[in-house]
């Protein structure tokens, strides 16, 4: 039977939640998608920010009605774990790439090191790596970098909430970091290198939160999903509800007479006070969807809709 065939005999099915993936190192955030898609036989699937090869850690993986939410957590702050070998510079910014400069590492403290941090906390710009998926005329500029070719690319702004020391050795470091979307953490990296008189690249990385409301869940292996695979009953238990990913922002409860307005796409009243997204909760506690409250007003308008509402 040829792989075409295989594949028209599958039978998808209508799966509604998430999946918190602890992605493994090695594997695109698009393949571990669909090789957990595939176990859940899901119909509809995405994932909420891509994370690197190079990388592991947390990975919501979106199906069916929790597609709705996935966009909205491309723009969430991301925390991460990183490690800094110093002493090297590569060419990618991290341990995969060719060194292409070498600098001695001073002897460093503790104290020196935290001062160098706080450099980076708030508002701040980036210059973004060469090897980024961002585009320059039509090219990645990964592309044009494999090529021999560099750019200019314009500082973009930033913003890293918070940042602070988890080790310190002869020649590593490592920090954790919660950060706002377009942050690169290997930049960020390099730039630290920099600041304590040396130079570096990244050596490891693990996100451990996306939009501060996972940090207390339990990531699941890709092993752990694989090894109940054909048993649905025990897949379907590890989905967790669509607003799950959505705890940092404000709840708003309708009343039974405004929520049958908000369910055919009309502005209600719900939310005295409240300004930009906001979850929406029937009085029975189901979750509507994500609505724009307006403060002047106190009017809510609905922007994703959950359709299927038992």
């Amino acid at each position: 039977m040829t792989g075409r065939a295989m594949r028209a005999r599958r039978e998808w099915r209508t799966v509604d939640g998430i999946v918190l993936l602890d992605k493994p190192i090695g594997m695109s955030s698009n393949q571990a998608l669909q090789r957990v898609r595939r176990l859940y036989n899901a119909r509809k699937a995405g994932h909420t920010g891509s994370l690197d090869p190079l990388a592991c850690g947390v990975l919501p993986l979106c199906f069916g009605q929790a597609t709705k939410v996935a966009g909205l957590m491309l723009d969430a702050d991301k925390r991460y774990q990183a490690t800094v070998s110093m002493g090297a510079r590569t060419v990618t910014g991290d341990r995969e790439g060719e060194v292409v400069e070498r600098r001695p590492v001073p002897p460093l403290s503790g104290a020196e090191v935290k001062a160098v941090l706080q450099r980076f906390v708030g508002a701040t710009t980036q210059v973004p790596p060469m090897y980024s998926a961002l585009k320059r005329d039509g090219q990645a500029l990964y592309a044009l970098a494999r090529q021999g070719i560099e750019v200019e690319r314009p500082p973009r702004p930033v913003r890293i909430e918070t940042l602070s020391l988890l080790g310190l050795g002869q020649d590593w470091l490592s920090f954790e970091v919660t950060c706002s979307k377009g942050t690169y953490v290997r930049t960020l990296a390099e730039d630290i290198a920099a600041g304590l008189g040396t130079t570096g690249h990244l050596s490891a990385l693990r996100r451990t939160d996306v939009g501060g409301a996972l940090s207390n869940l339990p990531a699941h292996p890709l092993a752990a999903l694989e090894a109940l695979e054909g048993n649905e009953v025990a897949l379907d238990a590890l989905l967790l509800p669509p607003d799950t990913v959505l705890g940092a922002l404000p709840a708003v409860t309708l009343t039974m007479a405004t929520t049958a307005s908000y369910l055919q796409g009309q502005a209600v009243e719900g939310a005295p006070g409240a300004a930009g997204q906001v979850r929406v909760y029937a009085v029975d506690g189901r979750f509507l969807g994500v609505a724009e409250a307006d403060a002047a007003s106190g009017r809510i308008r609905p922007s994703r809709l959950m359709a299927t509402l038992t």
